[in-house]
């Protein structure tokens, strides 16, 4: 008999049941229902160890979730993390503890989780499709641990995160979490509430956030420094993207063809399409920063009023630094988007690069069509992350086997992007842009350090676009040495690639240990 069989044969014994006694009395007012009772937190504690650099460490995993309340001290949702933190510390409040969150916005933490700082990585093909399960977890021995304790956070909606509404015995709404505002409200308490359960408020503190986490960053550390008084010592930043008109390909916005043009440069050259192609990259983007920002940005400018040499010159030249035809560049009105690019720069093979990584390349799946259908490089990892994430919380975290995880919230998910500045009050009109907000920050605390660093063949959130960005952060010249820049032969999720993994291991424990205030 299966379970939909069993549920309808039982509910109508229970039925019959009720009926047989509902005839000894008389007919009454009928019972109201009762109500949902809003779910209560859960965890689940187990130990383990990670060798990093050679050294075992042995830690704490908890596996948990934190009840998110309004004002009014309702429920409204629950907040699913993983924490990891270092046995054997006599005193906490000398143990840095950094938060880790991805993007989307609508992603869980899977990503960061299970290919970068978690004591286990899932092993994954480089540049290619990795083959179907079973996947392979191994000892990570890039995960962060050896200098900070570590809080990995799905953001609501995601993971094993979920709104309580008033069907399940709470006060939640999309809207209290599903924008810019709502979702650093929702961070901002549940940072509050893991650092008051668990002693850790006088611990150095860290926000570690990748591709729409670090917009998330950028506004959370203001919000959390302004509105709650909490200095944080530092911001890593993966993959940033804080002004987004630099990433817009909006009509009459010539800023991301601009921007984009170094890592249309990168990405031509790892596939060997450019027209002399150069030994080496950096010398190569040197020469296209340049352009970008010079030549280009004028012909740009001018619009209408270039005239037909200086087109001609400027379309040999995107030729020179892209690979693609001189005819497509000139029909494309010297403005080719990411998505055609991503399409166009290896169509004569009917192949398409990736987005988020573009160093992969697959089949396209319309070889007619004008831009990238799908990303390459999310078809070929997604799978191995989320199935081996699966397993290893039900099996080695004790966590979520009768629950679903939401690695992304694929639909139906209606984002506001107005932001209002919580130090001015001021609501942004337009674009997103929360580089303000991290001046801000920087200012308001001005011991805070930043790390922020980008792959080169990122075609989501292009490495000199964060370089724009930067260079254009309204703060004073005696703050502007508390940012530092790095940079990966790598993609979006630089840790996709082992050796700009281990690069960024080492660059951010650096970060950390230089700003955790213990020495």
């Amino acid at each position: 008999m299966n379970k939909y069989l069993t549920a309808v044969c039982v509910l109508a014994l229970a039925t019959c049941g009720l009926s047989a006694a509902a005839a000894d009395k008389p007919a009454g007012k009928a019972a109201a229902p009762a109500k949902a009772s809003a779910p209560k937190e859960r965890k689940s504690v187990t130990e383990g160890s990670v060798t990093v650099e050679g050294k075992r460490i042995d830690y704490t995993a908890t596996a948990g979730t934190i009840i998110l309340k309004n004002a009014k001290g309702k429920p409204t949702g629950s907040m699913f993390y993983v924490a990891y933190t270092r046995r054997g510390v006599k005193n906490e409040s000398r143990r840095p503890v950094t938060f880790f969150y991805n993007g989307g916005p609508g992603s869980s933490s899977v990503w960061l989780h299970m290919g970068a700082f978690g004591p286990h990585r899932v092993v994954t093909a480089d540049h290619t499709h990795t083959p179907a399960a079973p996947y392979q977890l191994v000892n990570n021995q890039y995960s962060l641990l050896d200098v900070t304790d570590e809080v990995f956070v799905d953001a609501m909606g995601t993971g094993y995160s979920r709104i309580i509404d008033k069907h399940h015995g709470g006060a939640g709404k999309p809207k209290d979490f599903y924008g810019v505002d709502a979702d650093v409200k929702s961070f901002s308490q549940f940072i509050g509430r893991y650092l008051s359960e668990n002693g850790r408020w006088n611990s150095p503190k860290y926000l570690f956030g990748e591709s729409y986490g670090t917009p998330r960053s950028a506004a959370l550390v203001n919000y959390l420094q302004y509105h709650d008084d909490m200095d944080l010592n530092g911001v890593i930043l993966l993959s940033s993207i804080l002004d987004f008109q630099t990433a817009s390909f909006n009509a009459g916005n010539d800023l991301p063809y601009e921007l984009f043009l170094p890592s249309y440069a990168a990405v031509a050259w790892y596939h060997h399409v450019l027209p002399n192609q150069p030994a080496q990259l950096q010398p190569l983007l040197q020469q296209v920063q340049h352009f970008a920002i010079n030549g280009y940005a004028r012909a740009l400018a001018e619009g209408s009023t270039l005239s037909p040499a200086q087109f001609a010159a400027v379309a040999g030249k995107l030729h020179e630094f892209t690979g693609l035809s001189t005819a497509y560049i000139e029909k494309a009105n010297l403005r080719v988007t990411a998505s055609e690019f991503e399409h166009q720069l290896l169509g004569s093979q009917d192949l398409t690069t990736g987005r988020l990584d573009a160093r992969f390349a697959a089949p396209s799946m319309d070889p007619l069509s004008e831009v990238a259908q799908y990303d390459p490089q999310a078809a070929a990892i997604s799978s191995a992350y989320v199935s081996a994430f699966n397993d290893y919380a039900h099996d080695t975290l004790k966590f979520g086997r009768n629950h679903h995880y939401i690695p992304e919230i694929q639909h139906n998910l209606h984002w506001n992007w107005k932001h209002k500045n919580p130090t001015t009050g001021q609501t942004w009109p337009g674009t997103l842009n929360v580089a303000v907000d991290l001046a801000e920050a920087m200012k308001y605390n001005p011991d805070l350090r930043v790390l922020v660093n980008s792959g080169y063949f990122d075609l989501a959130t292009p490495y000199f676009a964060t370089v724009y960005t930067m260079n254009h952060l309204q703060i004073p010249k005696n703050l502007q040495d508390h940012l530092q820049m790095k940079y990966y032969n790598s993609g979006h999720m630089v840790y996709v690639h082992v050796p700009a993994l281990k690069k960024l291991h080492d660059n951010a424990a650096q970060f950390i240990e230089s700003t955790d205030n213990l020495q």
